[in-house]
């Protein structure tokens, strides 16, 4: 059952590329939709509590928006080291 739901994450992330063309309002909703499941379906193959799926999902959410919204820009950030960003295009 485990390695059904981890199979079922990875494709949940994968959809991420049939974004293409979509208008960045509809790329961020299918961003936090799939990462917010990716990350409940994650928490669940791991047997995480219920507060813990929740966590993961909200941090799945999280982390779609961004990917979503990098993917839009074409930009992503990188850290300096010092506590500080820049934005530069992504590789």
């Amino acid at each position: 059952m485990r390695i059904l739901m981890m199979i079922a994450a990875g494709a949940s992330v994968l959809t991420l590329g049939g974004c293409e063309g979509m208008s960045p309002e509809s790329r961020t909703v299918a961003g936090v939709a799939g990462g917010a499941a990716a990350g409940l379906i994650t928490a669940e193959a791991l047997g995480a509590s219920n507060e813990w799926r929740l966590i993961a999902a909200l941090a799945g959410a999280a982390a779609g928006t961004v990917v979503a919204q990098n993917t839009a820009t074409e930009n992503c950030a990188y850290s300096r080291g010092d506590g500080t960003y820049y934005t530069a295009p992504c590789p």
